[in-house]
């Protein structure tokens, strides 16, 4: 058996291991341990971000549609109060109206003619004249009685009322949502940051970078554990 000559200048030994070949057939170059350590968290952080930026813009979403229901409701609110507002205004008017006649009927000493007006006061009304004359006419009239609530106004100033915190509910919606939206932007900057911990060749620049974005992701997921979740 014939053995191979050694090339002339090369001493005689163990042959060479052959360096490991990739699958492009370029030679792969073993990491060390820390580097794929260092791989490995940013994999990691990378993935939990993209899952925590997805559930704040889908949180964004659904606070943006609860406002918009909240206004929805709120106008609605406002609108029924301005209707009851005006048909208390009208039956006010209504009892203005028949407290004249029976007020001219007094004045001209016609108390059948009186009695007959003052039998067609509105319920609310009588509560009032019932008070006014109770206290000694004193007032100037029984509309100026705290007794007097005419159909509607109690109504109207419960739906104002109502209106009032719709509107105060949309808009701690509407911040909720924005509160959300920026987030994102927070998440954005950790995945900035520990991309860009990738592309350097430096380890203590991809450490420091790696190291930063876990910094602020740890600080925008205690943000995001202190928000209300609406599902």
């Amino acid at each position: 058996m014939t053995t191979q000559d050694a090339s002339p200048g090369e001493p005689a030994g163990e042959p060479a291991v052959p360096e490991p070949v990739g699958p492009h057939g370029t030679v792969a170059h073993r990491q060390p341990p820390g580097e794929r350590t260092r791989a490995v968290l940013a994999v990691v952080v990378l993935s939990v971000t993209a899952i925590l930026t997805a559930w704040c813009g889908f949180e964004s979403s659904k606070w943006s549609g609860q406002m918009s229901i909240r206004f929805s409701e709120a106008s609605s609110a406002r609108i029924e109060s301005i209707d009851l507002a005006s048909e208390a205004r009208d039956v006010t008017a209504i009892d203005l109206a028949i407290y004249l006649q029976w007020f001219d009927a007094r004045a001209a000493g016609d108390t059948e003619l009186a009695e007959y007006v003052q039998a067609r006061f509105t319920p609310e009304f009588v509560v009032a004249f019932d008070d006014w004359q109770a206290g000694g006419e004193t007032l100037r009239s029984p509309f100026a009685e705290a007794s007097y609530v005419p159909e509607g106004r109690a109504e109207a100033a419960a739906a104002s009322t109502r209106a009032e915190a719709k509107f105060a509910a949309a808009l701690r919606s509407n911040q909720r949502g924005d509160d959300y939206a920026l987030l994102t932007v927070l998440f954005a900057l950790v995945l900035f940051f520990v991309a860009l911990s990738e592309r350097h060749t430096e380890r203590w620049a991809g450490w420091y970078l790696l190291g930063a974005g876990m910094v602020v992701g740890a600080v925008g997921v205690g943000i995001l554990v202190s928000f209300p979740v609406l599902v």
